[in-house]
């Protein structure tokens, strides 16, 4: 005899039997009519120059090669092929610092090279639909007001940039966790958009994108462990992770004083998300600097890269480090003989609970170095900008993530491999 209950169960069945099948279909008439779809093509050669098997290795395409070579290249209808496996990917139109199309393959055997297939249609517009993998977004009140420099009433509202009102100053309720976030489906970040820009770690526990929920139901919240993750890092006085500085008298000395601050959400996509912002007048050690701070993250990776440009007075030095924690211990490199220095802890100094392992990590070019330092609140290391730039990359690794690092030893040893990546990028070639 069958019940009314399961009448309606066979029914919730065959009508999602009929849209799985219904998708299936779609994907096979996809893959069938891709080349239909996108009739022109061009190939690119991608190789992993490291005798070690590489995970999420980024790879990207630069705009300018790209329209020199391939000018008839519609840069809002391509796909990206490996063999016969379409490859997630975007096409950058805002980041200034890597437009183009950018990537990510999952793993490369070490001294492998593959060729990929990138097909296109010269005119027309269409999208693929990709898992979002990584995001970066900025969310402050509207429809309230300042009173004694905190925002009263109003609701939050992700939007493209800010200029910061001046009236914004720590703990504000202004901006949604008090600054930008990005993240992949590893890690995410913040910084501090106020007096203390100082970079912060959200730790996570899941895959999913998930910043868009911290900080919706109260600014504490994300202190304590929610079924996504939580705030796994103590920043106070100090650099956190990777927060820029200038170090002067003894001191590591954060972007304290400026005259204006900008910042731009420049992209939030499947693969590749970055956020520019612009530091106008950084008064420091009888210095008035402008610095344009570009931070960006790829699929499958804890790296957060920051590229920066420095306009005005030259200094002598730039700084970046990590927070003072006694149960933490410090491992410092300097690099050289084809891998990146690092400066980077690991203990229980996690802020959940009692402490979980918790690893934190700033990795730069040896070329910059200049000397590895200390002040009350941080781990120190000094880099030499080059004609006016530096980049360097920083990172968080916590237990609790998915497939996480949960020992020391197996810390370094990610450390060392991802050294030896940045110094040896996968070489493109068209």
């Amino acid at each position: 005899m069958i019940t009314e209950k399961m009448n309606y169960k066979m029914k919730v069945w065959k009508k999602g039997a009929c849209v799985l099948a219904a998708v299936l279909l779609s994907i096979n008439l996809s893959a069938q009519d891709l080349r239909k779809e996108y009739p022109k093509s061009f190939t690119v050669k991608v190789t992993n120059p490291l005798g070690q098997e590489r995970e999420s290795a980024p790879v990207y395409l630069n705009a300018q090669e790209l329209q020199k070579k391939y000018p008839n290249f519609n840069t809002k209808a391509f796909v990206v092929l490996d063999g016969k496996t379409e490859i997630a990917s975007q096409y950058n139109q805002k980041d200034g610092d890597k437009p183009g199309v950018y990537l990510v393959l999952d793993k490369m055997a070490p001294k492998a090279t593959r060729t990929l297939t990138v097909r296109y249609k010269e005119n027309g517009e269409t999208s693929r639909n990709y898992t979002k993998r990584t995001q970066a977004e900025l969310s402050h009140k509207v429809g309230g007001e300042f009173k004694d420099r905190k925002y009263i009433g109003g609701a939050f509202q992700n939007v493209d940039s800010l200029r910061v009102p001046d009236e914004v100053t720590d703990h504000s309720y202004y901006i949604r966790y008090e600054g930008p976030g990005w993240e992949s489906d590893k890690v995410g970040y913040r910084f501090y958009l106020d007096w203390r820009n100082g970079t912060d770690v959200f730790g996570k526990t899941i895959h999913d994108m998930v910043l868009q929920k911290a900080g919706q139901d109260g600014y504490d919240s994300y202190h304590e462990l929610q079924d996504w993750g939580m705030d796994v890092l103590k920043v106070g006085k100090s650099l956190g992770v990777g927060t820029l500085a200038h170090f002067h008298n003894g001191t590591a000395n954060r972007m304290a004083e400026t005259d204006s601050m900008i910042s731009v959400i420049t992209e939030n996509g499947p693969v590749y998300s970055s956020i520019r912002t612009n530091y106008y007048g950084w008064k420091i050690a009888d210095m008035n600097l402008n610095i344009n701070s570009n931070i960006n993250i790829h699929a499958g990776t804890r790296l957060t890269h920051h590229q920066v440009g420095i306009a005005g007075d030259k200094p002598q030095n730039l700084a970046t480090g990590l927070i003072k924690d006694k149960r933490a211990k410090l491992h410092t490199k300097k690099g050289g003989n084809g891998e990146w220095g690092y400066i980077a802890t690991y203990g229980k100094q996690s802020l959940n609970g009692e402490g979980d392992n918790l690893g934190i990590a700033v990795l730069f070019r040896p070329q910059d170095f200049m000397e590895f330092t200390t002040d009350e609140h941080s781990h120190v290391v000094k880099l030499k900008p080059n004609g006016n730039k530096l980049e360097y990359y920083y990172l968080a690794a916590w237990e609790l993530e998915p497939e996480g690092i949960k020992d020391e030893a197996t810390f370094l040893q990610y450390l060392d491999k991802t050294a030896r990546e940045l110094a040896n990028p996968v070489q493109v070639k068209f």
